[in-house]
């Protein structure tokens, strides 16, 4: 995906910050640029979101060579109250989502096959 991403009218259920701690989870070495273009999002938007994941705590990064390597805190309770009184962490929000990712995987799959 080259240039911009097309901009999403509209809301949705999974926040920006969530689709980006997401595709971290799945590379920890994934470049801004990468994961712009995976969650459909500018890469100053990408920043931005990081900058807030670390300032908060939910993300740290280390400088190897020329790109980063990140660190999820797993254990992190998640912000909203509701969620922070059940317990939810970001180990619990991942979890949820590489479910339904591998769901919908299988669902791809069993179409293409039949």
């Amino acid at each position: 995906m080259d240039g911009v991403p097309e901009p999403h009218a509209g809301w949705t259920f999974i926040t920006n910050h969530a689709r980006v701690l997401a595709t971290i989870a799945d590379d920890q070495n994934a470049r801004i640029r990468d994961i712009a273009a995976h969650c459909r999002l500018t890469e100053r938007a990408v920043q931005k979101i990081i900058a807030d994941l670390e300032a908060s705590s939910f993300l740290s990064h280390t400088r190897e060579g020329r790109g980063n390597v990140y660190r999820i805190t797993p254990g992190k309770t998640l912000r909203h109250p509701v969620e922070a009184e059940a317990g939810l962490t970001v180990a619990s929000l991942l979890a949820m989502l590489a479910q339904d990712e591998a769901h919908r995987a299988d669902r791809r799959q069993s179409a293409d096959q039949g």
